[in-house]
């Protein structure tokens, strides 16, 4: 009888943040996102000279943490979640740590989008939610061999998730996603007349 085993497996990691140590206050995190956006002149200059959509502290600034306490108790909260994923991947640190390189707050209007891209030079990449009204755009993942897949057919609708081409994933205030960073992915349009928030960060190794 044929066999049909599954190879090379994408990892996705969902969870609520609670789930690994103390409680973070989603109302804080918001209101401290938008005092940030606020302030960050140099991020509001990079956002309107490069047509981004929104706001993004990720081009002006990198001490999230030691600005708002929040943003530490939140990193000391993912490094737990990642230590996990890298232990569910069976990565072999050899005695070296996966540690935090960037985080960065994302706030999407109606209509915004981020295109497709991946995080070069990282280990695992992810988001945490910290505002998601009615209609806010969901993840979109993208299978990392659509471009070897060359002449094949496409997917049934109905195919198995792990064998679509891409997964939609609608994540919840205070989820937090996580995966490894060549993983193609894009935000598509906001449809919400709400602002989409969301802190996404990269973790290195060595």
């Amino acid at each position: 009888m044929a066999q049909v085993s599954s190879l090379f497996v994408t990892r996705l990691y969902r969870a609520r943040l609670a789930e690994h140590g103390a409680p973070i206050d989603a109302a804080e995190l918001e209101a401290s996102c938008y005092a940030i956006a606020e302030d960050d002149e140099a991020g509001q200059r990079w956002c309107e000279e490069n047509a981004y959509p929104g706001y993004t502290s990720y081009a002006s600034l990198s001490d999230l943490p030691w600005r708002f306490p929040i943003f530490a108790d939140l990193v000391k909260v993912l490094d737990a979640h990642v230590a996990a994923f890298a232990n569910d991947l069976a990565f072999d640190l050899d005695g070296k740590a996966i540690r935090l390189e960037d985080i960065w707050i994302n706030i999407l209007p109606e209509g915004g989008t981020h295109s497709s891209h991946i995080h070069p030079h990282s280990v695992i990449s992810g988001t945490t939610y910290v505002a998601m009204p009615a209609g806010a755009s969901a993840l979109k993942l993208e299978d990392p061999r659509s471009a070897r897949m060359m002449a094949a057919p496409a997917r049934l609708k109905d195919a198995p998730e792990a064998l679509r081409q891409f997964i939609y994933v609608a994540p919840e205030v205070g989820d937090v996603l996580l995966w490894e960073s060549w993983l193609r992915h894009e935000v598509p349009m906001n449809m919400s007349e709400e602002e989409r928030i969301s802190v996404s960060f990269n973790y290195g190794w060595g």
